[in-house]
């Protein structure tokens, strides 16, 4: 009668990931750029705004802002498009360019402080350009690294829906039913764009690389002094009501977009902590769990 031979345990390797010293040292270009964005954070609070409350939505853009080029460490450190959503920069690139056909021309959404007059339409244009950027990177530079056939999630409806309620929910800070319009559609648009990146990090069984984990700790930060800024300020926010007499619709939807941008974020955060704790790793990836 032939033996019967056991199975052998795996083997889990643990692979230093890419952009990070093998001692677990932070490499110096993220460090770097949480020193500039950190000094930017502080500068704009302190100094140029003063300390007032309207200058958190400018922080929450700088931080927008670091999110992106955290992901952009990210993809020419690993020279690797695995683990993003093109729908998902897409779809960013697509509000990003609707909020700032609105900030650009108009005051109604801006911080009237002095960080208002310029430093959040830069942070604006600077997202912008790194989503464009890892745009070409993932559909061009790195497209054999794409996952194309997971990046499935359909947005086509998603979009139609916010533009159709952004043309009936927006408020009216800068009085012109076109741009109060747009800036609202780039806010509903902002809030869905996070679907087809959950949905991906979703397929690959929830891991998630740590480099993209210091882009979605960001991307949290960014979205709560958001939600904070707007839920203070939520009754000075201007609307012809005409739904219900006396109900400020605009200034609800605001807080709604933000509420669901805010848990989508935590989904995300709810993925990378749950890939600690169980200690996952991706196949063929850099190490999942290594640091936030």
């Amino acid at each position: 009668m032939a033996a019967v031979t056991a199975p052998r345990a795996p083997v889990v390797y643990f692979p230093v990931e890419i952009g990070h010293k093998a001692s677990g040292r932070p490499a110096a270009p993220i460090v770097l750029a949480y020193i500039s964005f950190g000094a930017c954070v502080l500068w704009v609070f302190h100094v140029l705004a003063e300390g007032e409350l309207s200058s958190l939505l400018t922080v929450s853009v700088v931080l927008q802002c670091l999110s992106f080029v955290m992901l952009a460490l990210k993809v020419t450190s690993s020279q690797s498009a695995a683990g993003i959503s093109a729908r998902t920069l897409g779809l960013s690139a697509l509000s990003l360019c609707c909020r700032l056909s609105s900030t650009v021309w108009f005051h109604g959404y801006l911080p009237t402080d002095a960080s208002g007059d310029w430093v959040f339409q830069v942070a604006d244009v600077g997202s912008l350009v790194m989503v464009v950027f890892l745009f070409y990177q993932v559909v061009v530079v790195h497209r054999h690294t794409y996952q194309f056939n997971q990046d499935t999630f359909e947005v086509r409806n998603l979009v139609v829906g916010a533009l159709v309620l952004a043309s009936i929910l927006h408020p009216d800070m800068n009085h012109n039913v076109l741009f109060d319009s747009l800036w609202t559609a780039g806010l509903f648009l902002d809030s869905i764009s996070m679907f087809p990146q959950l949905w991906l990090i979703a397929k690959n069984g929830g891991a998630v690389e740590a480099l993209t984990s210091h882009h979605i700790a960001t991307m949290v930060c960014s979205r709560s002094v958001a939600f904070i800024f707007w839920y203070l300020a939520h009754e000075d926010v201007v609307t012809t009501p005409w739904i219900i007499e006396g109900f400020n619709h605009g200034a609800w939807a605001i807080l709604a977009a933000y509420g669901v941008q805010f848990i989508l974020v935590s989904d995300f955060a709810y993925y990378y902590l749950k890939a600690c704790l169980s200690g996952m790793f991706a196949a063929g990836m850099p190490m999942v769990c290594h640091e936030v």
